[in-house]
């Protein structure tokens, strides 16, 4: 791909201007348009993938993905293409828009491409083309949704159709219903869960706060903007956090192969004023996000986007991923719609969060801890609240970075009891200055209750395993190995635990026992030990030291910065005398 030579002085950082950004979306558009159709109403892109909806979805896809990529270009000549396929598509050779399905989604899109280029494409066709492109849409209406972020596309699809007056009635009712049913799911401080459960990703940004607010800006609804901007607002304050220094994501969630789509959010907010952030920030993460990909072997010699993360790499694809299902990436150039001169394209980059300074931050939405070092520029997740059990191990591994992903054999950042390692139903036990905690039962009937204490790149894992067999094995796993294999990755046992840096045992004793490691992960060329910034004390209490309970361990964490942490472990028995694991916290 051709961009321009970078501007050091506008973008000291990344060298990415406005003029990268519009020359890598003509470059996608370009590379895209062999692959269409001679109807031009579908795109069928190289490769032997097909998803489970079957090639003709995905042509459909195909088109959607990219049509919404020339709609934040704004280029009248790919319109114009566009607006050929869209005349084909709806005279029979899209697929109808059924309950749950793939054409559902990229309505979406489609529609919202129109709604945005309105007196570009809409308003060019003729009455006829108009009308079937309105009642093939409309089905959008009222087919039933996956219970996700799949209720957010009768919302966009209506917002449309109301605009232009077509079925303005059913149209509103969609908006209406799906609105309100993602408020179920809304869980405060700016994050949404995808649907039941607690399934916290990148759909928040790319989806649950993409779609509410562009339809409240579309509309001019001060209220309604004022809400999920607020929202949106409140997000982005985490949200900034999540991406490293060279500009990558953290892997974590599915859909991953959607690439630099996260940094739709982050345009968002500067469009529809509702950021906390700089202008130059701002810029400075999104083009941190493109260049990271772009030099990585996103797009291949034929200029297309490959299905994976660096280059083609099928174990971060689902059943839904097809060969245009990367061309959702589209989202990441929402930043074109605005104008030239506004400040995000004209101030200067700023430092993200992950260069500034080493930050431990809790977040309470989701429980997650996230931990960054300035002088590598690395972030760490310390995952206690998030899973999707369809997608592990994307979901429920107690960490992820932005430079390595998960393992297979032996899981990374896991605890085996016995031979489980599954981490379902997982119970948020809250996140502090420096910690978060976490509680979950294994399919022997065992409890696990999870802490991680962190700061600098050192961390401090304790696992209370209460419930096993006096006896049966634990093992402790710490961050696989970097994705460039430039990094450096630590663990050592501190309590309870032996082995070397790749995994570590220990036994299960009479009654609730805690095990304790250190670990570390730092492209720092030469760390100092661990035991020059962190010392770890346990102590069993007595039961005069808590009522009602018995086998309690306390934990201090002494930093070399001279920082204190406390925290006490025990197991209370229940009326029914089952045994449930408990913990607290205190400052010293």
């Amino acid at each position: 791909m051709y961009l321009p030579a970078p501007d050091a002085a506008l973008s000291p950082r990344t060298g990415y201007t406005r003029t990268h950004w519009q020359a890598a979306a003509d470059a996608l558009l370009a590379s895209v348009e062999p692959y269409a159709t001679e109807d031009r109403a579908l795109y069928h892109f190289p490769g032997s993938r097909e998803s489970w909806s079957g090639r003709l979805s995905d042509g459909l896809e195909g088109y959607a993905r990219t049509l919404l990529l020339a709609a934040f270009r704004r280029d009248e000549t790919a319109l114009e293409r566009y607006a050929t396929g869209l005349a084909a598509g709806v005279s029979g050779v899209w697929p109808r828009i059924e309950d749950r399905s793939q054409p559902l989604v990229e309505a979406a899109s489609i529609a919202l491409a129109l709604r945005l280029t309105r007196p570009l494409l809409w308003d060019r066709l003729d009455d006829g083309v108009q009308q079937r492109v309105a009642d093939w849409l409309a089905d959008a209406l009222t087919a039933a949704a996956w219970p996700c972020n799949w209720e957010l596309f009768p919302v966009t699809v209506g917002g449309f159709l109301e605009e232009v007056g077509h079925e303005a009635g059913a149209s509103r009712k969609a908006i209406d219903r799906g609105l309100e049913r993602i408020e179920q799911w809304y869980v405060g401080d700016g994050w949404y869960t995808d649907g039941p459960g607690r399934a916290f990703d990148y759909y928040n940004g790319w989806a649950m706060h993409l779609y509410p607010v562009l339809h409240a800006w579309l509309a001019d609804d001060r209220d309604l903007l004022s809400l999920y901007g607020g929202r949106l607002q409140t997000h982005l304050a985490d949200y900034a956090r999540l991406f490293g220094g060279d500009g990558a994501p953290l892997h974590q969630g599915r859909s991953l192969t959607y690439r630099f789509a996260t940094t739709a959010p982050l345009w968002l907010g500067a469009l529809t004023d509702h950021t906390p952030l700089p202008p130059g920030e701002t810029r400075r993460l999104a083009s941190g996000a493109l260049k990271y990909f772009l030099e990585r072997d996103a797009v291949d010699d034929q200029g297309l986007l490959t299905l994976g993360w660096h280059g083609p790499d099928e174990s971060v694809l689902q059943g839904y991923s097809g060969p245009a299902s990367p061309y959702w990436a589209s989202k990441g150039f929402l930043g074109l719609l605005l104008p030239s001169d506004h400040p995000v394209w004209t101030a200067q980059e700023e430092a993200g969060p992950a260069e500034r300074q080493n930050e431990v931050t809790p977040v309470a939405g989701p429980n997650w801890l996230l931990q960054s070092t300035s002088s590598d520029g690395l972030v760490r997740l310390h995952n206690h609240g998030s899973e999707d059990v369809r997608y592990d191990p994307f979901y429920t591994r107690f960490a992820y970075s932005t430079v390595t992903r998960p393992r297979s054999s032996p899981p990374d950042n896991s605890v085996t009891v016995g031979d489980d390692s599954s981490r379902e139903g997982i119970v948020p036990l809250g996140a502090g200055e420096g910690w978060a905690a976490s509680r979950h039962a294994l399919s022997s009937g065992a409890e696990l209750t999870s802490l991680v204490v962190a700061e600098g790149a050192v961390e401090v894992r304790a696992h209370l395993v209460s419930g096993a067999a006096p006896g049966t094995a634990v093992h402790v796993t710490g961050w696989g190995p970097a994705e460039d294999g430039n990094e450096r990755t630590d663990l050592a046992g501190v309590y309870g635990l032996t082995g070397d840096d790749s995994r570590l045992s220990g036994t299960v004793g009479d009654g609730p026992t805690l095990f304790v490691a250190l670990a570390r992960l730092t492209a720092e060329h030469n760390p100092p030990p661990f035991g020059d910034l962190v010392s770890v004390e346990v102590r069993r209490a007595t039961v005069d030291d808590i009522h009602d309970a018995h086998d309690a361990h306390d934990l201090t964490v002494r930093w070399a910065s001279g920082s204190e942490q406390y925290f006490r472990f025990g197991c209370t028995a229940s009326d029914q005398g089952a045994a449930t694991s408990w913990w607290s916290v205190a400052p010293r």
